[in-house]
């Protein structure tokens, strides 16, 4: 067996795609070099040369070794003895180098097939490393792959360089498991292009697998950078996105330069930016929101299109009461809840929603503290205490009720609700 035999069973890796050729020359050299040091028994950097030549599908072995007089040879694997040198080349002579290659009848048949599997096996530890590396470096980033195959509703894709990408289940949006033709298993063919995000990748088993995503985040805000050419060049920021995927999301932008309304520019005219992006998310409501550092206006501006008459904020800035006529309630909460839902989730705050009535009520009332000038404290805990913490709490009991439920006397009670009334009545005024 020559050379080119032996590199025409090598013949496979010289189409491996996703090995350049000087890796693809230092993975051969790598391999041969550790089959000869195994051979000779020690490091053959220094008298043995490997040239491969990748394009051709080729390479050549040359043992290097200076002419020494016969009875002076001391390292045969460096040195060869001039009346040997001269078998070669009649014309050698003492301290001149003498290159002879290696032929591949001089490695025996097991040498061979040791060194076609440790080169199939660097080959492949070679290309996980670099899909492992390449992909690590696009996560965050939009990719366009073909449908490979759909396996209990877990989609594999490959992209132009035939790697498998994975887009299970639990990052598809609702929709796309229905994706096509009507029915419950008619999921994306085979042929079939997907946009996505790659969301991870991770080494399993020493493979890598690379990780889609159509329900993150990201994935919006990628899009959004890829049709408002104002966000891509940094003259909008997206402060913030939520996301109910397939159904809906809200997205809150800023614009630094007064000259930019954030949200037309995200929108579009007639919507012709905004509805590319629809149609690519399965028709998921997007709401476009201006940033702001008002928590009032900014929770007024979440819940659209639903129109507030007054929103109350606790002290701690977890929650907010949000006030509103009958007729938009149904607007602030939204088809399944989403809209409220999305609007706490943007602000921050856990909001509740109540009709004007329940706040005109809210607003009338007052705290019993505020009476603690005209009542004794202790009579204001011993309110407390029985579970009345403003003026209407304890009216809304008789004296009776009052006086038992508290342990108070009877005139007590009857001064506390005088002064209680009198100030409803003066408010009447």
């Amino acid at each position: 067996m020559d050379n080119y035999k032996l590199v025409e069973t090598f013949s496979e890796f010289k189409e491996f795609k996703n090995i350049d050729r000087e890796a693809m020359m230092r993975i051969i050299e790598d391999v041969f070099r550790g089959m000869l040091n195994k051979k000779f028994d020690c490091d053959t950097n220094d008298f043995i040369d490997i040239i491969v030549n990748v394009d051709k599908g080729d390479f050549e072995i040359y043992h290097n070794r200076t002419v020494v007089e016969d009875d002076n040879l001391a390292d045969p694997l460096r040195e060869i003895k001039l009346s040997d040198a001269i078998k070669i080349e009649p014309d050698f002579e003492v301290g001149e180098e003498v290159n002879e290659e290696l032929r591949i009848e001089n490695f025996g048949r097991r040498d061979i097939l040791a060194l076609r599997q440790n080169l199939q096996t660097k080959v492949a530890e070679y290309e996980k490393e670099n899909i492992f590396q390449k992909y690590k470096e696009k996560v965050g980033q939009i990719i366009t792959a073909e449908v490979q195959h759909v396996w209990k509703r877990e989609i594999v894709v490959v992209d132009d360089e035939g790697i498998e990408l994975i887009l299970p289940k639990s990052e598809q949006i609702p929709a796309d498991l229905n994706a096509g033709k009507k029915g419950d298993y008619d999921l994306y063919k085979k042929g079939d292009t997907l946009r996505s995000i790659v969301k991870s990748v991770e080494s399993v088993n020493g493979s890598p697998v690379v990780t889609l995503s159509r329900t993150s985040e990201i994935f919006l805000q990628r899009l959004l950078e890829a049709e408002v050419p104002e966000i891509y060049d940094g003259l909008i920021t997206i402060r913030k996105i939520v996301r109910e995927p397939g159904q809906r999301a809200k997205v809150a932008v800023e614009s630094y330069d007064d000259r930019i309304d954030p949200v037309g520019a995200c929108v579009g005219m007639k919507g012709t930016r905004i509805h590319g992006i629809v149609r690519e998310l399965r028709n998921e409501n997007i709401d476009v929101i201006n940033w702001t550092t008002n928590p009032v206006l900014f929770i007024t501006r979440a819940l659209s299109p639903a129109k507030i008459t007054n929103i109350i904020l606790s002290s701690d800035n977890t929650m907010a009461n949000v006030y509103m006529e009958n007729d938009q309630i149904s607007l602030a909460i939204g088809k399944g809840g989403y809209n409220i839902k999305l609007a706490g989730k943007l602000t921050g705050y856990e909001i509740d929603v109540y009709r004007n009535s329940e706040a005109n009520n809210a607003e009338e009332d007052v705290d019993l503290q505020e009476f603690s000038d005209e009542i004794d404290q202790w009579v204001i805990d011993s309110l407390i205490k029985m579970g009345c913490d403003t003026a209407k709490n304890v009216l809304s009991y008789t004296p009776e009720e009052v006086a038992n439920r508290a342990d108070l006397e009877m005139e007590t009670v009857k001064e506390v609700f005088r002064i209680l009334k009198a100030e409803f009545e003066q408010d009447a005024e």
